[in-house]
């Protein structure tokens, strides 16, 4: 961010500010001034990043931070990202998640105690006397009750990215949309015979060879190099001849 400083501000009103990581500190990034001290942060940033084609098809960060720990202006910031050619290449960066802080608490928190299905006790207990900015000794985050699957605070199960993660599925890589691709590197973490695996394979060249994904000359060459690539390394990694 600080690289790209005329994006973010291209009149130079805050020359004086650069953007800061904090170590195991909430928020993970300040915008705040190089001396720091006692200056107050114009804003701060929980960021993440999420690996598109993990085995779980949404991110599992967890946000805990209670609402009050969150200043007006501070953002929760999720960057998705894989390989320019699935299993190979640069790493390649999407359009982030960004949603107000203080307004992803209080979603979160509503959403364990009046939306989600369930019959175990939906308390929260929230830490008192929070502030925004604090430091690394403070308790600032809100705990559940009850929490057996140990799943309070993974925002994306509370429904406040559905419409985000549904256009990040739309994104195509090599031609073919992520969605796809996630389905197809899936089958190899679900302990699937060689077989099966091969069969996967043939159905996904039937599907391209018929059209499924477009016809372009250029992405089925891309396509077929990618699928190669995945065969090599399967088989490589099990210990097998292709």
């Amino acid at each position: 961010m600080n690289q790209i400083r005329s994006v973010w501000d291209p009149e130079g009103r805050y020359s004086e500010y650069a953007f800061i990581r904090q170590a195991q500190t909430f928020p993970d990034v300040l915008l705040t001034k190089s001396g720091g001290g006692d200056i107050t942060p114009i804003l701060g940033i929980e960021l993440k990043t999420w690996y598109l084609l993990a085995k779980e098809k949404e991110p599992n960060f967890r946000f805990c931070a209670t609402k009050e720990a969150c200043a007006p202006a501070d953002l929760v910031v999720i960057v998705p990202w894989l390989l320019s050619q699935v299993i190979s290449g640069r790493p390649k960066l999407l359009k982030p998640f960004v949603e107000n802080a203080r307004y992803v608490a209080a979603w979160r928190n509503y959403y364990w105690e009046h939306t989600r299905q369930t019959e175990d006790d939906r308390g929260i207990i929230v830490p008192e006397d929070v502030r925004p900015y604090p430091r690394k000794s403070d308790a600032i985050n809100d705990r559940p009750v009850s929490d057996r699957g140990k799943n309070f605070g993974r925002i994306a199960r509370t429904g406040i990215m559905e419409e985000y993660i549904e256009e990040i599925y739309n994104e195509r890589i090599a031609g073919i949309e992520i969605r796809h691709w996630l389905r197809f590197v899936k089958i190899f973490s679900e302990g699937r015979t060689r077989e099966e695996i091969e069969q996967e394979f043939e159905r996904f060249e039937r599907e391209i060879e018929q059209g499924r994904y477009g016809k372009n000359e250029g992405k089925i060459e891309s396509v077929w190099m990618i699928l190669t690539g995945l065969r090599r390394l399967i088989w490589e990694e099990s210990g097998t001849d292709s």
